[in-house]
């Protein structure tokens, strides 16, 4: 008796987010697939996806077009956060040196609703330029790689929301709150009102999990600092919806 068949297309996710985890779930589902998610390697406890999962950078896009051809790996869906725009821009590089068809699952950006107060700002450093005008007492939910960019503002108070502690350097006036999303409404609620925040300063991340944030904002009648994404790299596909992603592959 022969032996069975093994997958014929290789799946690598480029991970990090619910979306890529449930992408990952879909895949290991049926045996045509084999898949392996990468992750960053930036959170010291992450949730891991079913599968084959590798954790630390490539080293590069001549090392991930490497990884690419050495695993054969047929299909590439850049999961990543919709901030990660190293990642995204070495896996288009990758897909032109491989020719490996390469997916960007975004989930979609938030919207303001009626009531909000948002300001806009292109990046961390322009959000930390506008915060002064904005309110005294921030709560900066940017993720800690970035809180370089307000270290100077010696006059505001922030409470940083991060899965893991942020190192130096960081604003004088701060309290750390170690939390992993989803969150809550209610939570949110208490949280702005414990600390007396006046106003909130987020990235443009989109999905459900830290959403409630913004509705206990709106609800409090406080100011709204939102980053903008940057661009995904020019010529790529681009889907927001796991199942969309599922019909890419199997028609690619």
């Amino acid at each position: 008796m022969s032996a069975e068949p093994g997958p014929w297309r290789h799946v690598l996710i480029l991970g990090g987010t619910t979306e890529a985890r449930r992408l990952a779930e879909a895949l290991a589902e049926d045996p045509s697939y084999r898949v392996t998610t990468s992750l960053a390697g930036r959170v010291a406890a992450p949730v891991l996806p079913p599968g084959e999962v590798r954790i630390g950078g490539f080293g590069g896009i001549a090392n991930l077009a490497g990884w690419i051809i050495g695993h054969d790996v047929t299909h590439v869906v850049d999961a990543t956060h919709p901030f990660a725009e190293r990642m995204s821009f070495n896996a288009s590089e990758a897909q032109a040196l491989t020719g490996v068809p390469l997916l960007a699952l975004r989930r979609p950006g938030w919207t303001p609703a009626p009531g909000d107060d948002w300001a806009f700002a292109a990046d961390l450093d322009e959000a930390a330029a506008l915060l002064p005008g904005l309110g005294s007492r921030a709560f900066l939910t940017t993720g800690r790689t970035g809180l370089h960019s307000f270290a100077h503002l010696a006059d505001t108070w922030f409470l940083v929301r991060s899965v893991d502690p942020p190192q130096a350097p960081v604003p004088p006036r701060l309290e750390v709150l170690l939390a992993r999303g989803p969150f809550i409404l209610e939570g949110e609620r208490e949280l702005l009102a414990r600390h007396r925040i006046d106003v909130l300063v987020t990235k443009d991340s989109g999905g459900f999990a830290t959403a409630p944030k913004l509705t206990a904002a709106r609800e409090a009648g406080i100011p709204v600092l939102v980053v903008r994404r940057p661009p995904i790299p020019e010529g790529v596909p681009e889907t927001g919806s796991v199942l969309a992603a599922l019909t890419w592959l199997g028609e690619t």
